[in-house]
C-alpha cells in the first residue's frame, strides 16, 4: 500500500505534502535525517494526516489534487475532518 500524507511544522508553521510507498514512520524519519530540501529547513515535523492508497499513482493523483488547492484553510479542514 501507499500513502498521501501530510507533515506540519509548528516552527515554520507550514504543511508539506508528500506521498509514498514506505512505512509513513520509515518517510518521516527520513525526512528528519540528513534530507535535503523543502523539509530540511527545521526538524519539529509531524504526520498530521495521511490516506492509504493500493498503488503510487492513486497516492500521487491525491497529492496533485490537495497541492492544487493552494489553500491552507482547505488543507487544515481536510485535516480537521479526518474520520
Amino acid at each position: 500500500a501507499c500513502n498521501f500524507y501530510i507533515l506540519y511544522s509548528s516552527v515554520l508553521d507550514k504543511f508539506y505534502l508528500g506521498h509514498t510507498c514506505e512505512p509513513l514512520e520509515e518517510r518521516l524519519r527520513k525526512h528528519l535525517a540528513n534530507h535535503s530540501g523543502f523539509t530540511a529547513k527545521c526538524k519539529d515535523w509531524k504526520i498530521v494526516y495521511s490516506e492509504e492508497f493500493l498503488d503510487k499513482s492513486a497516492a500521487y493523483q491525491r497529492e496533485r489534487v490537495v497541492k492544487a488547492w493552494k489553500s491552507k484553510k482547505k488543507v487544515i479542514e481536510l485535516i480537521q475532518n479526518k474520520t
